[in-house]
């Protein structure tokens, strides 16, 4: 069970005037998690170019703790954005820090073992490069990626496989490393894997092309 995360003194001087949390977008759909890394347990999905507020980020890292649709988690900063026509990394004078059961600090992103295995990498592209494409297109109404066959959907859930951890988050466009095996599906266009506790689907180029929610 964990805690709240509690602020740290810098921010608690910052906090001494009252201050409002910062709105952000979502420039993709985002997991929201209930820590601060892709080994926690994902407790909601902030919708592609909706707004959360963010509560803080961790000082140095990549996870910030946002409110959306009265439900406090954990998301992503790289996909944040100021925004909702520029992919420009939220940044905000608050930080936090995350405190476990014990009061052990966890900095988040890549650090430690996770379950499952440590983190083995992280995802191809980056969030702004991502997040870039994504705001672009849904600015320019581009379709969203067609549903799989069912035969494909009942496929990947019928035939589970070990989760893999890499540093970032499970988003549309993010690619998989070379080194990081991906399984065939047969008469399939697509492969599949689990990534930071979710099934997705890969093309050829390895760029995941739909997630399962």
């Amino acid at each position: 069970m964990f805690k709240r995360a509690t602020l740290s003194a810098a921010a608690l001087m910052v906090a001494a005037t009252p201050i409002l949390a910062a709105q952000a977008t979502a420039t993709t759909d985002l997991n929201l998690r209930a820590g601060p890394g892709p080994e926690h347990e994902i407790i909601g999905v902030i919708a592609g170019m909706d707004q959360a507020e963010v509560n803080g980020c961790i000082e140095d890292g990549a996870w910030c703790e946002v409110t959306y649709d009265g439900q406090t988690g954990w998301a992503h900063r790289g996909y944040l954005s100021g925004s909702a026509t520029e992919a420009t990394e939220v940044t905000t004078t608050r930080t936090v820090t995350y405190m476990k059961e014990g009061g052990n600090k966890e900095a988040g992103a890549a650090a430690g073992a996770v379950t499952g295995g440590a983190i083995a990498g992280s995802l191809i592209g980056g969030p702004a490069a991502i997040a870039a494409g994504v705001v672009l297109g849904a600015n320019a109404g581009s379709e969203a990626v067609p549903e799989p066959e069912t035969r494909t959907v009942t496929y990947v859930t019928e035939n589970p496989v070990e989760p893999i951890y890499l540093d970032g988050e499970v988003v549309l466009g993010a690619g998989i490393p070379e080194d990081v095996e991906v399984y065939s599906i047969p008469e399939s266009e697509y492969s599949y894997l689990n990534v930071n506790g979710q099934d997705v689907l890969v093309k050829e180029d390895r760029t995941i092309v739909y997630i399962y929610r």
